[in-house]
């Protein structure tokens, strides 16, 4: 045998394959985001390339209570935090320590947990909703801020009064809820804080415009547009308890634990009576909301205008028998011929008091409501007489225009003389309007046609040097009176 070797035939083997590449190191931008969401700030990377001790298909940690990078100051706190319901009563444990006066508001308020609101908002119902991270983020004192800043928007009935506007203005735009929140921030932020009360950061103030302080809310919206803050308080969100627009977090009129009409009416009641009681201790604005609270100023146009037309329309005024018109019951009479009654539009003589405790303003204000009772009759000025009256009357002068009449006076008071005149006039009158501040002798028999009397209003101070005691007496009941101003 030679010295060749005969190898046996191996069997057909697959392919050799390479061995695997050493793993390369991942970078932290390749990496999945964390868990915390976007815009959180970037950091280390939670997990490295795959080791002896770990696994390939080990999946980085997910325990959203384990921190992966030191917390900063500025660190935004991770949605799934829970509630801190200690500090936010703590808050308003503070709150009420530095506003006594509106603790019952405060504590009628019912807290409602939900992540989606942006910071805390309150609806009509006397619900306070609340973010988790608002409330980890602030500060017990400035989150007290907040507390104060919500309920007020409930006490002045923000979203009463901006559902009004809306319709008053026809303002149903795209940005209309932001302009009533901010107006509505307006009003209060200019004068609840101080005191013990830190302003909370990003509190909007009337300044913002070049606005005045103390005005309210529908103010602010007549003066500015607000289009200019919209795009730096786009986060801006008290809630419908600020401006009527419904949330779809709220629960609505039919959630659980919101407060009744009766209810909130009596709570608005109690801080009205505390700041009321402890007058030194509340801001102007507050004690203006106290005294309108319960009693709102009257639409006084509205209700002159509204008497006059009554007087006017009442049955007898303006009604004259006429045979211009057969009357409809000529025909159960055969050869009667009966007259039809006639309606005509009725005859208004106003009295205005041109003495010298009315002033030139009060006087232009009259001059208004006469223009407005001549378009109340119809707009026929030849059935509208003014009378100058101070001690005495003046002569009745058609009104041609309200602001032709010229108005005598500048003495004493004595309306009686005024309507004495106006039942002398011929013809004579179906309705006599006195406007007058009342400090004047009223006639003692009731004038045969309807009265209606448009009182200015006057406030402290005697009203006669000689005898600081002399108390004017009241209109007569006789007649509608109206409240000017």
């Amino acid at each position: 045998m030679t010295g060749t070797v005969r190898r046996p035939v191996p069997r057909p083997l697959p392919r050799p394959v390479a061995p695997p590449a050493p793993p390369r190191p991942v970078k932290a931008a390749t990496l999945p985001e964390p868990p915390d969401g976007p815009g959180r700030p970037a950091g280390p990377p939670t997990a490295g390339p795959p080791t002896d001790r770990q696994p390939t298909d080990r999946q980085p940690p997910t325990d959203r209570t384990t921190p992966t990078r030191p917390a900063g100051p500025t660190r935004p706190p991770r949605p799934g935090l829970p509630l801190d319901r200690e500090k936010l009563l703590a808050a308003r444990l503070h709150a009420v320590k530095v506003r006594p006066y509106l603790a019952d508001a405060l504590f009628a308020l019912h807290v409602v947990e939900d992540r989606s609101v942006p910071t805390m908002a309150v609806d009509a119902h006397w619900r306070c909703y609340v973010s988790p991270a608002f409330v980890a983020r602030m500060p017990v004192e400035e989150l007290a801020g907040v507390w104060v800043h919500e309920v007020s928007h409930l006490l002045r009935d923000h979203h009463g009064r901006g559902e009004r506007y809306a319709r008053e203005h026809e303002a149903y735009g795209p940005g209309e809820r932001l302009r009533r929140n901010i107006a509505a921030d307006f009003e209060i932020n200019d004068d609840i804080y101080g005191d013990g009360l830190p302003r909370p950061a990003g509190a909007v103030l009337p300044s913002l415009l070049r606005l005045p302080e103390g005005l309210l809310m529908e103010e602010y919206l007549r003066r500015a547009s607000m289009s200019g803050l919209a795009a730096d308080l786009a986060w801006l969100d008290c809630g419908s308890g600020a401006d009527g627009h419904e949330r779809p977090w709220e629960l609505g009129p039919g959630g659980a634990h919101g407060l009744s009409r009766q209810q909130r009416d009596a709570v608005r009641f109690r801080v009205a009576e505390g700041i009321k009681g402890r007058p030194g201790e509340a801001p102007d604005g507050w004690r203006r909301w106290a005294d309108e609270a319960f009693h709102p100023p009257q639409p006084w146009r509205q209700l002159l205008g509204a008497a006059v037309r009554a007087a006017a329309g009442a049955p007898g005024v303006g009604e004259n028998h006429t045979y211009r018109r057969p009357s409809r019951r000529a025909a159960s009479l055969p050869g009667v011929v009966l007259p039809s009654l006639r309606r005509t539009p009725p005859r208004v003589c106003v009295v205005i008091d041109t003495s010298g405790s009315v002033s030139d303003a009060e006087l232009g204000s009259a001059l208004l409501e006469v223009a407005a009772i001549s378009r109340a009759v119809g707009g026929r000025r030849d059935l509208v007489s003014v009378i100058s009256c101070d001690a005495a009357a003046g002569v009745a002068v058609p009104l041609c225009r309200a602001e032709s009449i010229e108005l005598l006076g500048g003495g004493g008071t004595d309306l009686r003389s005024g309507f004495a005149r106006a039942l002398r006039s011929g013809p004579r009158p179906d309705v006599i309007v006195a406007l007058t501040d009342g400090q004047t002798p009223w006639p003692s028999a009731q004038p045969p046609c309807r009265t209606v009397v448009g009182l200015f209003p006057r406030t402290g101070g005697p009203v006669d040097e000689d005898d600081p005691d002399y108390v004017p007496d009241a209109p007569p009941p006789w007649a509608r009176v109206v409240t000017i101003g």
